[in-house]
């Protein structure tokens, strides 16, 4: 089957550090999928994986954790899809990746496509969507409402880094599920364009000071942060902005957090980390499967719009090393996709 992959960590200016390849198909044994690979998405762990995590055994490494695909054959003790099905999924952090025509995935952790969008734009859900979704409703704990019946709380959301993957559909599922007030970060016109259409009731800019902007804003204290990039920049001014009891959740990896400093206002620090299930199988695994499938009905319901942000084209080692460029940048809006072999 066709492949992408690299045997050494290198620069994405390197030709070797992303090629295509030739690998055997594998065989779908337990609970596992053997899935055919339509469309990927591309995400900050792919780059941040191909910088620091070296093959081992002189064997390629195959990254990649978004993706779209029909099952063509199930474990044996596979008993929630069959072969045919059309898919989503983040897939497992320590097995091998969706940059690759054929790829095993854990029946638990994948879920229904969306019907009503294509499958590059699904593809640009899953691993946000698992994240943001786990951030909101595991870690941040707002109350969870019908996009139907929706009343407004007194929770106020900052949302830091929204226009990227996740902020582009965590803006979503704050804005149809819960009663929350949405504050997004932006700085740039078309981000700041991006995040208002998503749902944010108000957008400040963060290349400036936060506190003047939130203040002015006449909303009260903040009482819920969602911290999606430059944690370890903004965290002293999330403590200023947050009412006592507030809570912080992050998903970045700061080198160094004044934990000791949150204490005075009895503040709460969660860190969002979707591979978590997956890596130590989790009894609640199935979790990520069942909020796939919610997340799909949502879409088909006309409640939440793909993320996808940029089309690339074919799947294959030149478009996913410019995918990989444009991520580590820091200027992309939305998801980065690509489609077929």
């Amino acid at each position: 089957m066709k492949a992408i992959g690299y045997l050494q960590s290198l620069p994405i200016t390197d030709a070797e550090s992303l090629i295509d390849i030739e690998l055997p198909q594998p065989m779908a044994m337990g609970r596992d999928l053997l899935i055919k690979v339509k469309a990927v998405a591309v995400n900050p762990v792919d780059y941040k994986i191909r910088q620091n995590v070296a093959p081992t055994n002189g064997e390629h490494k195959v990254i990649g954790w978004d993706a779209v695909g029909e099952v063509v054959a199930t474990g044996d003790s596979a008993s929630l899809f069959k072969a045919g099905d059309t898919v989503y999924y983040a897939g497992a952090l320590g097995r091998s990746g969706s940059n690759a025509e054929y790829q095993l995935v854990d029946e638990r952790i994948v879920g229904h496509k969306p019907k009503s969008v294509s499958d590059a734009e699904a593809a640009a859900l899953p691993l946000t969507t698992i994240t943001a979704y786990e951030l909101l409703f595991d870690h941040l704990n707002l109350e969870q409402q019908s996009p139907d019946a929706q009343d407004p709380s007194n929770d106020i959301l900052l949302v830091v880094g929204a226009a990227g993957g996740v902020g582009s559909i965590l803006v979503q599922l704050a804005k149809k599920l819960t009663g929350a007030t949405i504050i997004a970060t932006a700085s740039r016109e078309s981000s700041q364009a991006w995040v208002t259409k998503l749902g944010a009731d108000h957008v400040v800019d963060h290349t400036k000071p936060l506190q003047a902007q939130i203040d002015a804003l006449g909303l009260g204290q903040i009482t819920h942060v969602a911290s999606l990039n430059s944690s370890e920049n903004y965290f002293e001014t999330y403590i200023e902005l947050l009412a006592p009891f507030g809570k912080i959740a992050l998903i970045d990896d700061p080198k160094t957090l004044p934990i000791n400093k949150i204490k005075p206002k009895s503040l709460s620090l969660h860190w969002e980390f979707m591979f978590a299930r997956s890596m130590f199988e989790a009894k609640d695994m199935a979790k990520q499967g069942e909020l796939l499938n919610h997340v799909a009905d949502l879409v088909d319901l006309g409640h939440i719009q793909t993320t996808a942000g940029q089309y690339l084209g074919n799947i294959n080692a030149e478009n996913l090393r410019r995918a990989h460029a444009e991520l580590e940048s820091g200027r992309s809006i939305g998801k980065i996709v690509m489609e077929g072999f």
